[in-house]
């Protein structure tokens, strides 16, 4: 009987650039790892490739000048309502708001608080209740969030959003100011031109603003949607997903991930007989229990996956099968009472007790999640996850 169940690997590929063959380096960097570590592939292995290095070597990328003029194109407008942006960020939003300001005269900003849409503290909570704040209901102005907060900054960043965003605006010789609140029609009393910038809630932010009266409505989803002058571009996204490049400069989120995905399993197959699923992935969607970040600040895990990772999981719980229907066995007799139990598991499960405390999330967000934590956002130089082993379970020789 294996003793192992699902293995995961952190591959090392040379550091990739715009323009490099993505698909060859990571059947390349695949077969090298097999050579050194000795494992052998298997149907339904999963690899997994970080958005981020996708759209660097397909060269995705934008400048705040392309940034400016989408934004003039769509508007025409010198007064625009900047709408919960999320997540309050140097690295996700700096330079979409100075694209923002170089396309504009004056920005009203609503922020969101305590927090963000996915967590990100504009200050925390016990502040809030010292007081006596309800943030359903109280909308603070610019004056009095700096006579409660205005010398707070953010725990982990040790950044003063409010100030860091006042001062990257005003340098691009735009004019803003602040409101605080949690409901987006807010901004309707300072301008009707509108900026949504959350993620996960965009759509219902929008159609709020819509239903109230807005003049015009866009989402960072529907902002770079087409090059510009030549740009990147996400027709999907829009802006949603980027990462800062440069001063000048950003990485969107992949636009030709499908074929991406395709092609190197078709490659893999010819190298190996086997059929392996291939994702690309960005944020896990997990929460930091310290920091209440909830990580996924990008719009999906995966924008891109192969056909054998669509779905979710069909598990039983092993503790609640154990307990409740073979209390009295122990031992081998026990492992194998359970194992025939798996193999005679209905194909859908959903919403039975034998299931209850199992994960019903999709494949793509458990997996990506778990290639996130693998491959770090750091210096680990490990873009590329292989996993295997994931679809077994107990009753698997």
């Amino acid at each position: 009987m294996r003793s192992v169940g699902t293995v995961v690997r952190g591959i090392r590929t040379p550091i990739i650039k715009d323009g490099d063959n993505l698909e060859d380096i990571v059947v390349d960097s695949l077969m090298k790892a097999k050579e050194s570590e000795g494992f052998e592939f298997n149907d339904r292995d999963v690899v997994a490739v970080t958005e981020a290095v996708v759209g660097i070597s397909q060269g995705n990328y934008a400048s705040v000048d392309d940034i400016a003029k989408d934004i003039k194109n769509k508007f025409n407008s010198d007064h625009l309502g900047v709408v919960f942006p999320t997540p309050m960020s140097r690295n996700r939003f700096s330079l979409l708001l100075k694209g923002f300001a170089r396309g504009c005269k004056k920005i009203t900003m609503l922020l969101s608080y305590p927090r963000d849409e996915v967590g990100n503290e504009l200050f925390v909570e016990e502040e809030m209740d010292k007081h006596n704040l309800n943030p359903y209901i109280d909308v603070l102005s610019e004056d009095k969030y700096q006579e409660l907060f205005g010398d707070l900054v953010h725990p982990f960043t040790g950044i003063n959003y409010v100030d860091f965003f006042r001062e990257l605006v005003n340098k691009e010789n735009c004019e803003i100011e602040f409101v605080f609140g949690n409901n987006a029609n807010i901004i309707l009393d300072y301008t009707k031109d509108v900026i949504v910038c959350n993620i996960h809630d965009r759509e219902r932010t929008k159609k709020k603003l819509k239903n109230a009266g807005a003049n015009k409505v866009l989402g960072m989803d529907e902002i770079l949607t087409s090059s510009i002058d030549g740009s990147g571009y996400n027709s999907k996204y829009g802006l949603l997903g980027s990462n800062k490049s440069t001063e000048e400069r950003i990485k969107l989120f992949p636009e030709h991930g499908q074929e991406l995905v395709d092609n190197i399993q078709k490659k893999l197959k010819e190298k190996t007989g086997k059929t392996i699923e291939v994702m690309v992935y960005g944020d896990g969607a997990f929460k930091d229990p310290v920091g209440k970040i909830w990580e996924l600040a990008d719009p999906v895990v995966s924008p891109a996956y192969t056909s054998g990772l669509e779905g979710t999981p069909n598990e039983i719980k092993l503790k609640f099968v154990s307990d409740n229907k073979f209390p009295d066995l122990h031992g081998d007799e026990l492992k194998e009472a359970i194992k025939e139990e798996i193999r005679k598991k209905e194909a859908n499960l959903k919403g039975q007790m034998i299931t209850q405390g199992t994960t019903p999330r999709r494949l793509t967000d458990l997996i990506g999640s778990l290639c996130d934590l693998t491959s770090g956002s750091g210096d680990k130089g490990t873009p590329v996850v292989f996993i295997q082993g994931y679809f077994d379970n107990l009753a698997d020789e």
